[in-house]
C-alpha cells in the first residue's frame, strides 16, 4: 500500500529522474510493495527514458498529419493522440504521442527510437516549412500512477484540474513551470509531469512527502504488462501491421492520406487480419518453474499459431499470477481457448489483465 501524507516513512528512498533509461534503478528494495503502490496506492517513477521532439513551422500540422496513422489535423489545443509511423508497405517503423501545444507540436517517444525517427523525419521534410528539434535535454518527465495519485498531487500543493485522457494543462508550482498530463493507461489513474531537469529533485521530494512511493523500472514494467500495453521494439516490431496490434487508438480511418495508409485501409475493408495481439494466463502450480521466454512459439495440436512477446509474474497479495502478451492467429484466438508454449499450458484471456 502506498504511504499517505500521514504515514509517509522518513526513510523513504529519494527518486530522481535519470537522463538515460539504463540509469533507472530496477527497484528501490521491494518490487512487490512498489507494484502494489501503482495499483492500489500511489507510485512515482522516472520517465527519463522518454524523448521529447518539438515541431514548429507553418506546415507542421499538415506535414505530421501525412506522416502518422492518427488525426493530428483536428487535434484540439492541449490534447494529444497516440500514433504509429509506417513505411510505404504499412509496417510499423515506430510509435509516438503527438501533443498540440498551440504554436508547436510536442512528440513523445522512447529514447531507443529517437535517432531512427529523426532520420525518417529528415528524409520526408523536403520543401515543407517544418523545424524539428530534439529537446530531451531541456524537458523531462516523471510519472505518477495509482488510485491515490490525485490526492498525492494535491497534498504536494500541485493543483490538478479535471483532465481527460491525453489532455494536459500548464501550471506554476513554487515558481516551477510544470505541465500536467493525464496518461492513457486503461487500468489505473495515472499522470505525467513535464518539467525542466533541474527542477526534478525538488518536485520529487514534495511528492514523496505527500505520500508518493518511489517506484523502479521493474514495477513499472509489471504495470505495463498488467495493463496489456504493448511496447515498441518488444511487442510491436517493424514486421507487424497496425491492425494486428489491437491498438485501434493509434488509427484514424477518415483523416486522409498518410504513409502506409493504403495497406491499412485495404486490411480494414477486407477484414484480412490474420493474427491478433492477445493476453495469456500461464497455468503453473510451481512458481519455481521457468516461464516461457519472449519469442517462444505458441502451438495448437503441434502447429505454430503465434508467439509470446512479453512475460511477467504479476505480484498480488494472495500470490503470483503468471501472464504473457503475444500474438495468435485469429481462428484459434478466442477468449478461453487453451493453447501451449514450450510444454506450458496457456489460456487466451482479454486485456487488460487488471482494471481498477
Amino acid at each position: 500500500m502506498c504511504p499517505t501524507p500521514l504515514n509517509q516513512s522518513p526513510e523513504a528512498p529519494a527518486l530522481s529522474v535519470p537522463s538515460l533509461p539504463s540509469q533507472v534503478p530496477a527497484d528501490y528494495g521491494d518490487v512487490r510493495a512498489e507494484f502494489a503502490a501503482l495499483i492500489s496506492g500511489c507510485g512515482v517513477y522516472a520517465l527519463g527514458g522518454r524523448a521529447k521532439i518539438k515541431l514548429t513551422g507553418s506546415d507542421q500540422v499538415r506535414w505530421l498529419n501525412g506522416m502518422v496513422t492518427n488525426n493530428v489535423r483536428d487535434l484540439a489545443a492541449n490534447h494529444g493522440v497516440y500514433a504509429f509511423l509506417l513505411n510505404p508497405q504499412g509496417r510499423i517503423l515506430g510509435d509516438l504521442y503527438a501533443f498540440n501545444r498551440g504554436r508547436s507540436i510536442l512528440l513523445d517517444t522512447d529514447q531507443s527510437q529517437l535517432e531512427k525517427l529523426l532520420a525518417i523525419f529528415d528524409k520526408y521534410i523536403i520543401m515543407d516549412d517544418v523545424e524539428v528539434a530534439n529537446i530531451s535535454e531541456q524537458l523531462t518527465a516523471i510519472g505518477i500512477a495509482g488510485p491515490n495519485s490525485r490526492e498525492v498531487l494535491q497534498a504536494a500543493g500541485i493543483h490538478l484540474p479535471e483532465l481527460n485522457s491525453l489532455q494536459f494543462a500548464d501550471a506554476t508550482w513554487q515558481n516551477v513551470e510544470l505541465t500536467l498530463l493525464r496518461s492513457d493507461n486503461p487500468s489505473v489513474e495515472s499522470y505525467e509531469l513535464w518539467l525542466a531537469p533541474e527542477n526534478v529533485t525538488h518536485v520529487c521530494e514534495a511528492l514523496a512527502k505527500a505520500g508518493g512511493l518511489p517506484v523502479g523500472a521493474a514495477a513499472v514494467e509489471l504495470l505495463r504488462i498488467a495493463a496489456g500495453i504493448p511496447r515498441y521494439g518488444q511487442d510491436i516490431r517493424e514486421r507487424d501491421l497496425p491492425p494486428e496490434t489491437g491498438q485501434d487508438r493509434a488509427l484514424h480511418f477518415t483523416k486522409g492520406c498518410y504513409v502506409g495508409q493504403e495497406i491499412v485501409e485495404r486490411i480494414r475493408s477486407r477484414g484480412a487480419v490474420h493474427r491478433q495481439f492477445a493476453g495469456f494466463e500461464i497455468k503453473t502450480s510451481d512458481t519455481s518453474v521457468s516461464l516461457p521466454a519472449p519469442g517462444t512459439k505458441i502451438q495448437v495440436d503441434g502447429k505454430d499459431v503465434g508467439e509470446i512477446t512479453s512475460v511477467a509474474s504479476l505480484l498480488a497479495a494472495n500470490g503470483e499470477r503468471p501472464v504473457a502478451l503475444g500474438y495468435i492467429r485469429r481462428e484459434v484466438g478466442a477468449i478461453g481457448r487453451q493453447v501451449s508454449a514450450s510444454s506450458t499450458e496457456l489460456t487466451v484471456v482479454g486485456l487488460p489483465f487488471i482494471k481498477l
